[in-house]
């Protein structure tokens, strides 16, 4: 059942999950309005994908500019609402914790968690948190990671920004629910997507105890991402997620669901510490 308004944002819309998803909206009928960082993934964005994808540049840090984009957004539709934010910026840069420089630690939780919280307070309003001009109330998606429950060696921030990310989750859930608004997270497993070549770069730490392993694990994230699902897939998913009426909290999107997902949760944080340390030593 698709809902009465059709206008969705999607921050980090112009590769990976992001940009799968503003496709399968499309498709469907619905605008989107998609964050990108650039003047020319917006033109790109807009050649693609038609008059159907709206470009809002800005960067999910940059507390002025997401001010400047909800402005933006409120005078376009006039009063009539958002119909969904789906929040999908995010970074993964991978290091042994011992060794990552903390600028590149902090970088994930203002990306992964302060932007996504800066741009859902900005959003709000438009999804319907407000008794001054009531609209149907939207839905949250924020999208989270198999990482967000299982930590996994050498992504340790990202790993602890994803963990923040659901925690937040759930306390915005419980707070928004007053207004009609329902905060899902969204936790994908391996999906062919830029986001982790972007951050597979183990060259900073040739020197260190952990090279060896890193080499190890970056064949398996390699591996991982050949078995991953296509962005479209993930992309498809999200908008059955927003057009179902009521949806679980928590979906995880993984493909080998049994060893992925379930398994890992499921031992003891001992036996999977034994079992990670045979697959990278």
């Amino acid at each position: 059942m698709k809902p009465v308004s059709t206008t969705i944002l999607i921050t980090g819309a112009s590769t990976g999950i992001g940009y799968g998803a503003a496709r399968q909206f499309i498709r469907r009928g619905y605008t989107v309005f998609g964050s990108v960082r650039s003047d020319a993934d917006a033109h790109r964005l807009q050649t693609e994908l038609g008059n159907q994808f709206v470009p809002l540049v800005f960067d999910v840090t940059d507390a002025a500019a997401v001010g400047q984009a909800a402005r933006q957004l409120t005078d376009r539709l006039s009063g009539s609402g958002l119909g969904g934010l789906i929040n999908n910026a995010g970074i993964a840069i991978g290091g042994p914790l011992q060794h990552q420089p903390i600028d590149v630690i902090r970088h994930h939780f203002e990306v992964n968690v302060l932007g996504l919280m800066q741009v859902t307070q900005a959003f709000l309003p438009l999804l319907g948190a407000r008794t001054d001009h009531p609209v149907r109330p939207g839905r949250i998606q924020n999208i989270s990671s198999v990482n967000g429950q299982v930590a996994i060696p050498f992504m340790g921030a990202y790993v602890g920004s994803k963990h923040a990310v659901e925690g937040m989750s759930h306390s915005l859930r419980r707070e928004v629910a007053r207004f009609g608004i329902e905060v899902v997270i969204v936790g994908p497993g391996a999906v062919k997507t830029p986001i982790w070549g972007k951050g597979t770069d183990i060259s900073p730490y040739q020197q260190t105890a952990y090279y060896d392993s890193m080499q190890r694990f970056l064949k398996q994230v390699r591996a991982a991402e050949a078995r991953g699902f296509p962005a479209d897939y993930l992309g498809e998913r999200i908008v059955q997620i927003h057009e179902t009426a009521r949806p679980r909290v928590r979906y995880a999107l993984v493909p080998g669901k049994l060893t992925g997902w379930v398994l890992p949760r499921l031992l003891p944080a001992r036996t999977l510490d034994w079992v990670l340390n045979r697959l990278m030593n």
